[in-house]
């Protein structure tokens, strides 16, 4: 058997989505991406390597500030850390948790810089309804719009800085301007009262029926009070009005999450990983 690792062109588009098929929900970070941006690294913002055997495309690796490979060829992640190097531009391994592992693992025996990591959160089950929740909606939930922005956004900033341990912002404004393209794209929700914004839900990512939610966030007065179930009720109801497949994943050690996310309807149907930088 041949074997070739190669970067990919948009002449690839193709055969990278028919790679990604069988597994749409666990692979819709890199289905949405190539869908919307193509192969190329200019209109990407990143090069894709592809790993092919007897020419057929079997694993591809999406190498930007997230390193995200998928397939499950066994030679593939060799490969793939081998061609990365020592030099780390990413801020994180994502993917399916077998493969973000792996890859981990193989970088990090050849580089010291890809050992040195901030945090490895190994197992983050991937959960998914195509229903409505069983529990009535919260009606104060809705689509936030740009003149919410402001409110909505320090509450953005302060849901990342509680999940992942640092602050978004940077100089260069990189995470507002994410932000403000998720409002304008009708793809946040929230409650706001009095300018305040008490809960916050984004989609972060979907291709065709399938979204999959980020960033949720309950003000932190309200926990422990029966505020979650209705909110994600009607943000799955809300989501479900574009996306019919509604998706999500969560760490593993948040039982308290995982618990609401199963209230409202959601099921476990594979795992993903994370290690950060």
């Amino acid at each position: 058997m041949s074997t070739r690792l190669r970067v990919l062109g948009n002449a690839d588009v193709p055969a990278a989505l028919e790679l990604l098929r069988p597994e749409p929900i666990s692979n819709l970070f890199l289905r949405s991406r190539i869908a919307q941006f193509g192969l190329d690294r200019v209109t990407l913002g990143c090069d894709v390597l592809g790993f092919e055997r007897d020419h057929e495309l079997v694993a591809l690796c999406h190498v930007g500030s997230n390193l995200v490979p998928a397939g499950a060829d066994p030679g593939a992640l060799d490969a793939f850390a081998a061609k990365i190097g020592a030099r780390r531009h990413s801020s994180s391994i994502m993917g399916r948790a077998p493969l973000v592992r792996g890859l981990h693992e193989r970088l990090a025996e050849r580089h010291g810089s890809w050992a040195r990591v901030r945090e490895v959160r190994s197992h983050q089950p991937l959960m998914v309804t195509d229903h409505e929740s069983p529990f009535a909606g919260d009606p104060r939930v809705r689509v936030i719009t740009l003149a919410d922005f402001e409110p909505y956004f320090e509450a953005a900033v302060a849901m990342y800085t509680e999940e992942v341990g640092v602050s978004p912002l940077d100089p260069t404004g990189g995470y507002r301007s994410h932000m403000r393209r998720l409002v304008a794209e009708g793809h946040c929700f929230g409650i706001v009262e009095d300018g305040r914004v008490l809960f916050k839900s984004d989609i972060g990512t979907a291709y065709g029926t399938i979204c999959q939610i980020q960033g949720v966030w309950l003000a932190p007065a309200l926990r422990g009070h029966g505020a979650s179930v209705p909110a994600m009720s009607s943000v799955i109801a809300l989501a479900r009005e574009r996306y019919p497949v509604v998706s999500l994943y969560v760490n593993d050690f948040n039982t308290r999450a995982r618990r609401l996310y199963e209230r409202c309807g959601m099921q476990t149907i594979d795992a993903l990983a994370t290690v950060l930088y």
